[in-house]
């Protein structure tokens, strides 16, 4: 069996390296080929050409790069084409991976199509689950309730958990040494994953903390490719941050954290996975959320809020998501225990509700993927 799978951004990285993962436990003589980042190559894939190109959010921000992203979605159908693979598997990303799956499709009608992480139709744009369905055969959902909504569009699709659920957290002890390290009330601070959000978050980010209560350490941990920019912005933050990038002190940071302030998207459920109490804030250029904005059916773009059913977690977004009031919210969250104990539960019951001690989400979706190309 030859797969090829894409993936654009981080968090579509993490769920292709779990999905290989299981596909190897099923079928171990899969090949696997595509697109993806450090985690999938960690998984043996080489990659067609580096995922980072893909990772940018927004209409303003897609524009300048559109002929680059043109020229990568028309290298990725040549490579289908000619690698004849017996699916495509496309993650998260949906306005790149969406458009290859089209012209894959003109060139190989037959072509099976599934699409990891269900478009949030219940949030925005309910019309992408029927246009997706015009590419797509089988989806594979992240949430417990969106299968019913892909499913009306006329797909199949699995629920199968988030691999966030399963990912390793820090020990007591590594937690405890980390925060012995920093010598201090560690203030986890994560302004995004993507450059544009970094450079449009961290400014933000670095006038909120200096609201912190004094004796606070800040910690930034990111990926390898942002760490130059980040250590250049934080040179003038308060605190002295610390940046990180190994993967074990990240977790040891995630654990050893008082609280944190991210940026909206998966990082909120890692947190939650490590049980860390968190503030989230995220803005966009004024012209993407103006049209964002008036599309949106919730209100709240923090999934563990979304899954607990109320606003436990505060969130500051668009033009809400100012120094000010941020600061406020995560310094009153560092130091009033009462403010974290309130989001503990709900944290706990998010990854429950994510799959958390089932069957590893990875090993899930894979088993829906041969499942799906055996009918």
């Amino acid at each position: 069996m030859r797969l090829f799978l894409i993936a654009g951004e981080p968090s579509g990285d993490r769920l292709g390296a779990a999905l290989m993962q299981g596909l190897r436990h099923l079928v171990p003589d899969v090949e696997i080929v595509g697109i993806g980042g450090p985690a999938m190559t960690a998984e043996g894939l080489e990659s067609l050409f580096p995922m980072e190109v893909l990772s940018v959010m927004g209409l303003a921000e897609v524009v300048p790069r559109l002929p680059e992203l043109l020229r990568r979605r028309d290298a990725a159908v040549a490579a289908i084409a000619d690698l004849r693979p017996d699916a495509l598997i496309t993650i998260d990303s949906p306005d790149f991976c969406l458009r290859v799956v089209a012209r894959a499709r003109r060139v190989r009608p037959s072509l099976p199509v599934i699409h990891y992480v269900a478009p949030s139709v219940w949030a925005w744009r309910p019309g992408r689950a029927e246009k997706m369905a015009r590419h797509v055969d089988h989806v594979l959902a992240l949430l417990p309730f969106e299968p019913p909504y892909m499913q009306a569009a006329g797909m199949s699709c699995d629920f199968v958990g988030h691999p966030v659920v399963t990912e390793p957290r820090a020990t007591p002890a590594e937690a405890a040494a980390f925060r012995a390290r920093a010598g201090g009330e560690v203030a986890l601070v994560l302004p995004g994953s993507r450059r544009g959000e970094v450079t449009r978050l961290g400014p933000v980010f670095g006038e909120a903390i200096e609201q912190l209560p004094r004796g606070s350490r800040v910690v930034v941990p990111t990926v390898p490719h942002l760490e130059p920019v980040l250590r250049e912005m934080t040179r003038g933050w308060p605190f002295d941050p610390i940046l990180v990038t190994d993967p074990a002190d990240k977790r040891a940071a995630f654990g050893a954290a008082t609280a944190a302030l991210a940026a909206s998207g998966t990082v909120s459920l890692e947190l939650a996975a490590s049980g860390t109490p968190m503030v989230i804030a995220y803005d966009m250029n004024w012209f993407s959320w103006q049209i964002v904005s008036r599309m949106l059916r919730v209100d709240t773009g923090t999934l563990v809020n979304l899954i607990a059913g109320r606003n436990v977690v505060p969130e500051f977004h668009g033009p809400a998501c100012r120094a000010g009031p941020v600061g406020a919210a995560f310094a009153r969250l560092m130091s009033v225990p009462s403010e974290r104990d309130r989001q503990t539960q709900a944290l706990s019951d998010a990854m429950d509700a994510l799959g958390r001690g089932g069957v590893a989400p990875g090993l899930r979706a894979a088993r829906s993927v041969v499942d799906h190309l055996a009918k």
